[in-house]
């Protein structure tokens, strides 16, 4: 069998057969900031430095799709949500302590931002146009949309804030204010779309059991996943979601969002999640970004990758980091996570398996 490119590799496991190896699809973008010697506070404001440090960092490694990402605060700022760039090492943050928010019923009168001229949307949709005529003939790319329609609303509204009118707001009011957020994530997912992408993602980590009673999760958040992923695949493109934290509690749920990709963090069992999810569902993960990525050593991100493969038997798997990979990461670290990806991913010994 002839040697993939990192497409047709991910493309292959996306339709459901074994590739020649396992494919390694990392969150990389603090890393590959680091790799490419830019201040991240410098390439969130420049789509082509943003391509460039994705560029780099892959040809460096030899890992087979990129994740366009910078920050959690992209979408929010375009709502009207104010950004604080406290360090130009770290990505921005929004200030919930004077939220764009104050009250759900606002949304109403609120316009969808246009991702091809609201803040910096325009920026990452560059990256995401850049990186695809630069690479994406021979490496996956996945252009995030930034925060799914619960992060939005606790990032516009302020999360303290938004957590107690849970409790205190009628359910409709706040079941149209995610509607609202639904829509400004759609309205960004459809033009990173139009740029090239071969799949998009959100990030709903508020949403998880970390924060919010899975019970409240079925109430509030997962309809407009559900919905959201309906649209965007009708759209025509694979959609992929990542919920911070750990999700056990939550994935028979998130199941029913029919995602594509689910991302995993690496507080969740890779096996248990195999044995929950369909078949045709990729499951992304889950090494820990901390460690062993960050501190631990080359052989026990060996040992993990083996756990991993070997929990999964290698079906539907994108290997990846659990979440985003930081700049501390150790070089040898991530090679030795594409390297185990190879030896012990291979085609042969998955059908070992």
């Amino acid at each position: 069998m002839r040697e993939m490119t990192g497409l047709e590799r991910c493309k292959t496991v996306l339709d459901g057969d074994l590739a020649d190896f396992v494919p390694v699809v990392p969150q990389t973008f603090m890393f590959a900031a680091e790799t490419a010697g830019f201040k991240i506070g410098d390439i969130a404001r420049d789509g082509r430095k943003m391509a460039e440090s994705h560029v780099i960092s892959q040809e460096k490694y030899g890992y087979d799709g990129c994740v366009i990402d910078i920050d959690d605060a992209t979408l929010a700022e375009a709502c009207g949500a104010k950004v604080l760039w406290d360090n130009p090492d770290e990505p921005a943050v929004i200030d919930e302590h004077n939220p764009a928010v104050t009250d759900l019923r606002q949304f109403e009168d609120m316009e969808i931002p246009d991702p091809l001229s609201s803040a910096r949307l325009p920026v990452w949709l560059e990256a995401t146009r850049s990186l695809v005529d630069r690479i994406g003939d021979r490496i996956f790319v996945m252009g995030r949309a930034d925060q799914g329609p619960f992060d939005l609303l606790c990032l516009l509204r302020g999360t303290q804030n938004f957590m107690m009118e849970l409790i205190t707001e009628p359910p409709e009011i706040i079941w149209k204010a995610l509607d609202w957020c639904r829509e400004a994530n759609l309205a960004f997912a459809k033009a990173i779309a139009d740029e090239g992408a071969h799949a998009t993602s959100i990030g709903d980590a508020y949403a998880g059991p970390n924060l919010i009673h899975p019970d409240m999760y079925r109430q509030f958040a997962l309809e407009h996943e559900i919905t959201l992923s309906r649209q965007v695949r009708e759209y025509g493109i694979p959609w992929s979601m990542h919920i911070c934290g750990d999700t056990t509690a939550i994935l028979e749920d998130m199941a029913k969002t029919r995602a594509k990709i689910i991302e995993l963090d690496w507080q969740v069992d890779m096996a248990e999640a195999r044995g929950i999810f369909p078949d045709d569902v990729v499951l992304m993960g889950n090494i820990d970004p901390s460690y062993p990525l960050a501190h631990g050593t080359p052989n026990e991100v060996t040992e993990k990758v083996i756990e991993i493969i070997n929990g999964t038997r290698g079906r539907g798997l994108f290997l990846s980091s659990g979440c985003a990979m930081g700049r501390n990461t150790r070089p040898e670290n991530m090679k030795a996570m594409v390297a185990a990806a190879k030896t012990y991913g291979s085609r042969e010994r998955l059908l070992e398996l």
